[in-house]
């Protein structure tokens, strides 16, 4: 599969407005090696065109992105991608998965979110796991109602959450707790009421009313646009967000060394004998809800 397939590029209303999709929708936009090359590539093109102001990232299909996608980046045949034979990648077990981490799910989220250039995330059905990375490294979240928002790595995967842990900025450090530890899901309502979302619209009217924004933003000159993305950054950056993203970070590949470590193989998870779900047994993504004793049966939850 060509880079070009996996993510698309395409300029609006002159040139001002770029919009990138990403473009696997029979995987649910996993995240392979490939599209985030690609991505990262598309992100990079409009940021250097001086004539775009506005970045829509959006994904094609009914869900935005259900995570990275493993069972492609874990085999073997697919190690031959030119980004395994540097940045660590020739690196022993835990230095190759740490290098490789670190350049392609960390720093790339890094860079998008400080990307020179205003980002909205344009998203609908499922925003899982790694999908979370990359809405929260933009400007604006534009969801669709229905959209559902959860990251299932510590329920399924026996991991601390994902590379670029943004959760407890947006969520809050207790809505984390309970969303990592069970991995339930919120909706597009409750993460609007977070300020997790910024606009929920009807999912027939996502495309047109995330275009309508863009432009809306698109007519701020660009300096003042900039100096309020960087005023905002800025201030949660003093805050600890940066020293934050880089410790969990740690954490993260901590947790990945256990595993390899208590399981003594080269999978950097937890395995069903050690109380984690197969792979073909994963829990289903329920709700959260307020109240538990409100709780439908999880056949109707799920």
């Amino acid at each position: 599969m060509a880079d070009d397939e996996t993510v698309l590029y395409e300029l609006l209303d002159e040139g001002t407005i770029a919009r990138i999709t990403l473009n696997r929708p029979e995987t649910r936009n996993a995240q392979n090696r490939i599209m985030l090359v690609a991505l990262d590539a598309a992100f990079l093109r409009a940021e250097e065109d001086d004539q775009v102001r506005v970045v829509i990232l959006a994904g094609a299909g009914p869900t935005f992105s259900s995570g990275h996608d493993f069972m492609w980046d874990w085999r073997p045949e697919n190690n031959d991608h030119p980004t395994y034979r540097g940045n660590g990648g020739t690196r022993l077990k835990m230095e190759s998965l740490m290098l490789q981490e670190w350049h392609y799910y960390f720093q790339n989220t890094l860079r998008w979110r400080n990307l020179r250039k205003i980002t909205v995330a344009q998203v609908q059905g499922g925003v899982y796991s790694a999908a979370l990375m990359l809405m929260w490294a933009c400007d604006l979240v534009v969801a669709a109602e229905g959209t559902r928002f959860a990251d299932m790595v510590g329920n399924r995967f026996g991991v601390c959450g994902v590379e670029y842990f943004a959760h407890p900025w947006e969520l809050g450090p207790r809505k984390t707790k309970e969303l990592m530890l069970t991995g339930d899901s919120i909706d597009a309502d409750e993460a609007y009421e977070l300020g997790m979302v910024n606009k929920v619209f009807p999912a027939h009217e996502l495309e047109a009313r995330t275009l309508e924004l863009a432009r809306r933003i698109a007519k701020v000159p660009t300096m003042a646009a900039l100096l309020v993305k960087e005023a905002v950054n800025q201030t949660v950056d003093i805050q600890g967000f940066h020293n934050s993203l880089h410790a969990c970070f740690t954490l993260h590949e901590l947790n990945h060394a256990y595993w390899r470590g208590v399981t003594e193989a080269d999978d950097p998870c937890g395995t069903p004998e050690f109380g984690l779900p197969a792979w073909d047994a994963f829990p289903p993504i329920l709700p959260a809800v307020r109240d538990l004793a409100e709780a439908p049966p999880p056949s109707k939850r799920a």
